[in-house]
């Protein structure tokens, strides 16, 4: 019981674990589906909008899917340790999220597309928690890098809200902030990274939630045209 509490609340700066000044590991360069560069440099342009929702597993192919989409990782972001590994982040010890990277071209994509994958995608209602996963790790939250993503992300929750009242749910609980405020994005070890294209058959807690976020919030003169957007990788 005392476990269980202890990995449903955010650490304290003197409870979180110490970390360490570089990465414990190295990552492949290459996205494996992508083949883009999973830490940069991306095309001039290129904007970055961190998520999470859950394991990052699911969630990194849910955006490495989508138009616009130059690469992702996965990772953590959100907490106090630096370059923790995953079995810290596991412990809860260490106030991060497990969160996904998505770098995109504005110009074939918006923030509010990529959102509504996002909100269509997750009980954004469970805390510190996403099905059977359990734990600060696992909380919804977007971390935005431009005042056009911040506004995409509040405008989207505030839509989003509004379909989940009507069928019956509670109050979002995504955790909405800069990414600036909440911290660096660690990347996690190369077996996280692309996950589901290396083993097809792993474990996804992800899938549509039944509900639709209202593509209202987004202005058709912001909608990329159709012939700009290139295939999705599977």
């Amino acid at each position: 019981m005392f476990g269980a509490r202890a990995k449903t609340t955010l650490p304290t700066a003197e409870d979180a674990l110490r970390g360490r000044e570089s990465r414990p590991f190295r990552i492949s360069p290459e996205h494996v589906v992508l083949h883009s560069p999973v830490e940069g440099p991306w095309p001039e342009g290129t904007d970055v909008l961190y998520v999470a929702m859950g394991c990052f597993w699911g969630a990194e192919r849910i955006f490495w899917r989508q138009p616009g989409v130059v690469a992702t990782a996965a990772g953590y972001m959100g907490g106090l340790t630096p370059n923790p590994t995953y079995e810290e982040t596991c412990t809860g010890r260490t106030g991060h999220a497990e969160t996904v990277l998505v770098a995109y071209d504005p110009q074939k994509t918006t923030p509010e597309l990529l959102l509504k994958e996002f909100w269509e995608n997750h009980d954004p209602t469970q805390g510190n928690r996403q099905g059977n996963d359990i734990g600060t790790a696992y909380r919804s939250a977007i971390y935005w890098t431009t005042p056009d993503q911040q506004r995409a992300a509040e405008a989207t929750r505030e839509a989003f809200q509004k379909v989940l009242t009507d069928h019956g749910f509670g109050t979002i609980t995504t955790e909405l902030r800069s990414a600036e405020d909440a911290g660096p994005f660690y990347y996690a070890e190369d077996y996280h990274q692309q996950y589901l294209h290396k083993n097809p058959g792993g474990y996804c807690n992800h899938g549509p939630n039944g509900m639709t976020c209202p593509v209202g919030i987004v202005r058709q003169d912001e909608l990329p045209a159709q012939q700009d957007i290139a295939p999705a990788s599977s």
